[in-house]
């Protein structure tokens, strides 16, 4: 997709890891950006796009949503997000479900986001593989950046209330966190059969037949990717810490409604809260807690946030807005920016690339008309690799052809 030189000049560059820079030049080569500062040489063959009076933004990230899986408007047939026909779905991968054609990628792109992470459902205990990807492409393959980057588990109302209704196990909360431990210790055995077999002399191995399943719980007891724990309530937080503790991977907090009850727990583990969706009604019990200020109190406490949507759930590009009003209710407004833009890149492992403006990070960049987290500021240009995918003019927003 990179598209030669590109030189964006005159605009307010904030590149969330440096200063601001007034009247600055972000200068992007075969699709990375090589400098962002007020004096730039610009090449002779660069495109130049005059950004003179907006704000220059790394593209944002929507760390924890569903769009492609749960495709807007087509019911049953779009619905891809839970495949809740038994507790354990480990196996399961958020790629294999993603439409690209999905309305949601544009309304993304729209609203300034340039990456999701599209996670399963929370209707299972254990509901699969996330996958990180550009909001821009004609097939998943060519837009992702990272799979799996996560596994998906959920505690909490959602699990106990499907199962509850088919007459299985888990049915309570009880349940559900012993089919996780259950699954986990499965996942342990195997690894520990494994180096077993790779211990012993090569004439004498046998092979260990794979298991799907167990093989990506693998992934997290190693370490390799973290567990994404849907919880709202504070017990189902004391809970999710309780089990990572006992096997010792890498958790994320999703949701985090009450999270700020425990704030000094989580800090002093360095768990970061993927927080929100902040504009919803109080639709279930776990969410009677659900506040505008929870983002500013973890923060406060020093806990690393990000702002989500939880697309469908609240509409994608609507995520600028969730950390406008944070910011409203008490979330320092650099953090707000941070919450947006790196600090989900790093909870996802995507930050090499995205999340900041850097040399040598893609070029993925977006040219609003003003503060992103005023609610009358509008995107007037989006750039993937460095190529213009979105402008708005004329009152409506036009896309590139793919």
């Amino acid at each position: 997709m990179a598209a030669g030189a590109v030189a964006i000049v005159g605009g307010r560059i904030v590149p969330i890891t440096g200063e601001p820079i007034d009247g600055g030049t972000v200068l992007i080569v075969d699709g990375k950006i090589v400098a962002a500062a007020r004096d730039v040489a610009v090449p002779d063959e660069a495109r130049v796009i005059d950004a003179d009076g907006g704000w220059v933004l790394p593209g944002f990230v929507e760390a924890h949503g569903h769009v492609g899986v749960h495709e807007e408007g087509e019911g049953w047939a779009g619905q891809d997000t839970n495949e809740m026909t038994e507790p354990v779905t480990a196996h399961v991968r958020a790629i294999d479900a993603i439409n690209p054609a999905d309305i949601g990628f544009r309304d993304a792109i729209s609203g300034g986001i340039l990456a999701v992470n599209v996670n399963p459902g929370s209707g299972n205990p254990i509901g699969g593989q996330t996958a990180a990807l550009k909001c821009w492409g004609r097939t998943v393959d060519e837009m992702l950046l990272k799979a799996p980057a996560g596994m998906k588990s959920a505690l909490g109302e959602n699990p106990k209330r499907v199962y509850s209704q088919q007459k299985k196990t888990p049915s309570t909360r009880l349940g559900t966190a012993a089919v996780i431990r259950g699954a986990l210790v499965d996942a342990a055995n195997y690894l520990q059969r494994i180096e077993a077999e790779q211990e012993k002399p090569d004439h004498e191995r046998k092979p260990v037949d794979r298991d799907l399943k167990l093989e990506a719980l693998g992934k997290v007891l190693r370490r390799e990717i973290p567990w994404r724990q849907h919880c709202h309530r504070a017990d189902d937080i004391a809970t999710g810490l309780r089990i990572a503790e006992e096997f010792g991977y890498r958790l994320v907090i999703d949701h985090g409604t009450e999270a700020h009850l425990l704030a000094d727990i989580l800090a002093a583990r360095g768990i970061p809260v993927i927080i929100g969706p902040l504009l919803t009604s109080r639709s279930k019990v776990e969410l009677r807690n659900r506040s505008l200020a929870t983002p500013g109190k973890l923060a406060a406490a020093g806990v690393t946030i990000a702002i989500t949507t939880d697309h469908p759930v609240v509409p994608i590009h609507f995520l600028a807005y969730q950390a406008g009003l944070a910011v409203k209710h008490g979330l320092d407004r650099d953090t707000a920016l941070h919450a947006l833009t790196i600090n989900p890149a790093r909870i996802v492992g995507i930050d090499d690339r995205l999340g900041s403006i850097e040399p040598g990070k893609d070029g993925d960049v977006v040219i609003w008309s003003g503060d992103p987290l005023d609610v009358q500021s509008r995107v007037e240009r989006a750039l993937v690799d460095g190529a213009e995918i979105y402008t708005y003019a004329d009152g409506e927003g036009r896309f590139a052809d793919l």
